[in-house]
């Protein structure tokens, strides 16, 4: 039976990116839907339902885009409503690609350092769909995370909304203004860069001279790097005893992770792929064998 997703998207149009991945992870047909709200999703999902049921609803699955995370939560949650009994399919989040990103970084760094209540990260940009995700991930491992924004309530609401979240998350929400940041660095072990792009949150002479640090990931492809003296193709470049990886260094497991998850959408019609389960996802799939 043909594999047939069902693509919803907040935004104006479609895009592109989440409809060739899906399309070069096998999906058979597309069913691409823009400027989708929660109203709308009951009556998009159930046409895609009713038209198959038992073993072939795993044939069908939904994927949630856009660039508006906050908008895709809500998207998910109508879709979930919209599913009774056994009547429902598979349904993955990941706008602006957000989860799988954050996942491939979070997976990343465990490369290199163990993730636990001996490492300290600091996440820059924390309070984007990127970081905001690395900060949560992080936290589930037990690591202590400095949250840092250029505005300090936002630090708090990623902090609080973390917290409530995962239980005994060690996360301190911290200002830091432009590349300011060398002192919100030192001690930590890992830092990881996921502001928007075009600013450099930390510079190459902050990161040369911080001796503690082991691993730093910039998740910016676009000019000037999030971190400053880290190309966009750096995976696993040794910068003055630091590894480090630019955005395309990662951007290898994230699109792994993302066309692995839309493959597994169709292996039963109960997954529900959001944040947590694609990063234990990414996590299985570190420990196949190669």
């Amino acid at each position: 039976m043909k594999r047939i997703l069902l693509c919803l998207d907040g935004d104006a149009q479609p895009s592109v990116f989440d409809s060739v991945v899906a399309i070069d992870a096998g999906v058979d047909h597309l069913l691409r839907h823009a400027g989708v709200a929660p109203a709308d999703v009951r009556e998009l999902v159930h046409g895609a339902m009713f038209t198959r049921g038992g073993e072939a609803l795993r044939s069908t699955a939904v994927f949630i885009g856009g660039s508006d995370m906050h908008q895709g939560e809500q998207l998910l949650a109508a879709v979930q409503q919209a599913f009774f009994g056994p009547v429902r399919v598979s349904v993955m989040l990941d706008c602006n690609g957000a989860n799988t990103t954050a996942a491939a970084a979070v997976i990343t760094a465990r490369r290199h350092i163990p993730l636990g209540p001996e490492t300290t990260a600091v996440v820059l940009g924390a309070t984007g769909p990127v970081g905001q995700r690395v900060v949560r991930m992080l936290a589930q491992e037990g690591t202590e995370v400095r949250v840092a924004s250029r505005r300090m309530s936002r630090a708090e609401g990623v902090c609080h909304r973390v917290s409530r979240a995962v239980s005994g998350a060690r996360v301190t929400p911290h200002a830091c203004e432009d590349t300011r940041c060398e002192g919100l660095i030192e001690g930590a072990q890992l830092v990881i860069s996921a502001g928007a792009a075009g600013a450099e949150l930390f510079s190459q002479t902050a990161r040369e001279s911080c001796a503690s640090l082991r691993v730093a990931i910039d998740l910016n492809a676009v000019p000037p790097s999030g971190i400053g003296g880290i190309a966009p193709q750096d995976k696993a470049v040794e910068h003055n005893g630091t590894i480090c990886y630019g955005a395309l260094g990662v951007g290898g497991l994230k699109m792994k992770l993302h066309k692995t998850a839309i493959q597994r959408l169709f292996q039963a019609n109960d997954h529900v792929f959001d944040a947590d389960t694609i990063y234990a996802l990414g996590k299985s799939i570190e420990l196949e064998p190669k």
